[in-house]
């Protein structure tokens, strides 16, 4: 029945390239037409089928690192885009559509982080080994996506890039208070405060990020321009002429988009300008895809841009300006990845071989959504008053 089942399924999904499945009993089934893409997937148990149909999006990820299936030649780059390419092409099957909806019910519920159980959160992606960052990361540690200018630039210029043209949009000038939630390892604030005369106040619910940051604020000589703290965002009880807050929006889930913007709004002076950058789902509202939930952002959850912009009004905030980066999050996976399979070894010295296989599905499977799957990242400007900004965009691409 099993068997019968995921037949189904792939051969449903499965519309363009070519997916050649081994089963457990050594017989082989191809999907698709054509071979513009193409590759071999082998089932190792009866138990990974039956899986495969019951919770099929949980369920590649993590028979990948088990070792349930196995991909011909570990071609996982290539099996990955096979599948993002078709399951993002058209309908999906009804078995994938009704997983969905049963998980809709608990999206709110999943989605919902009170100030200690964000830290929980976020302590389960960022409290890794600060040596496993160092792995794949440009030399500030930027953690989001980068600004491609041109699309030859290194991953440094590019994450510098994207530094700067974040400081342009928060129209940035000496002497101005800037809070920055959810700092990471600092790159960002010191950026700000060293380039552009800003005082900088940054919060993480990070332990190993917050220790990092410190360390190169003393590094630097910045202590009486940056102050990095461990600290909810919702615990600032101050006010900024700027705000900016990269990568962050991902972690705060829907229920609580409201209660950001409230208290964004409570943090900005009357003219004071707001940088909100954030991965964005192309369509309309959805899920979190459980295998992300349950072993890379518990907690997380990608916004649609309605859902942003729908919080953003009934908090009486203005939208100024959005800015769509398309494909750039997709270039910067692809740096991501390559770095960390160079040093994969480092990696394996750190933690095991199946965390290894979970690193490079992540990444890999980031990377493939943003390629084929609608994903990209918003930048909204927000403002109380709409003249806190020019009234062009020309100021963004002035000489420096």
């Amino acid at each position: 029945m099993w068997v019968g089942l995921l037949d189904n399924l792939l051969a449903s999904l499965f519309q363009r390239g070519r997916l050649t499945v081994v089963f457990p009993d050594g017989h082989e089934r191809v999907y698709g037409i054509g071979d513009q893409m193409g590759a071999v997937l082998h089932l190792n148990t009866p138990d990974v089928v039956r899986r495969l149909v019951l919770e099929p999006e949980l369920t590649v990820g993590e028979a990948y690192m088990d070792g349930g299936l196995s991909i011909g030649n570990d071609d996982l780059r290539g099996f990955l885009e096979l599948c993002t390419a078709n399951v993002y092409s058209g309908d999906s099957h009804w078995l994938v559509n009704f997983g969905r909806r049963l998980r809709e019910p608990a999206r709110w519920l999943r989605q919902h982080n009170p100030v200690g159980k964000a830290q929980a959160n976020v302590a389960h992606h960022y409290d890794l080994s600060e040596a496993l960052y160092e792995l794949f990361l440009d030399d500030d540690r930027q953690y989001s996506c980068a600004y491609f200018r041109d699309p030859d630039m290194t991953l440094e210029a590019a994450q510098e890039a994207k530094k700067h043209h974040i400081a342009r949009k928060l129209v940035i000038e000496p002497g101005m208070r800037v809070l920055d939630i959810g700092c990471g390892w600092g790159g960002l604030g010191l950026t700000l405060a060293r380039d552009y005369g800003a005082r900088v106040v940054g919060v993480t619910l990070s332990k190993e990020q917050l220790a990092v940051a410190q360390r190169r604020v003393s590094e630097a000589g910045l202590e009486d321009r940056v102050e990095f703290r461990l600290q909810d965002y919702r615990h600032v009880d101050d006010a900024f002429d700027r705000v900016v807050s990269v990568g962050m929006f991902e972690h705060v889930g829907a229920p609580h988009y409201r209660e950001f913007f409230r208290h964004l709004r409570g943090f900005l002076t009357e003219t004071g300008v707001a940088l909100i950058h954030t991965i964005g789902r192309g369509g309309p509202p959805g899920t979190t895809n459980p295998w992300i939930r349950k072993y890379i952002f518990p907690g997380g959850y990608i916004p649609a841009m309605s859902e942003v912009t729908r919080a953003i009004e009934k908090e009486r905030l203005r939208v100024a300006d959005v800015e769509v980066l398309r494909l750039h999050y997709a270039e910067t996976l692809r740096h991501w990845h390559e770095r960390f399979s160079a040093r994969i070894d480092e990696a394996r010295a750190l933690y095991d071989e199946r965390f290894c296989r979970m690193w490079r599905f992540y990444l890999l499977g980031s990377e493939m959504t943003f390629r084929h799957g609608g994903q990209s990242v918003f930048q909204f400007q927000i403002v109380r008053d709409m003249e806190a900004v020019p009234l062009t965009r020309d100021y963004l691409y002035q000489p420096s």
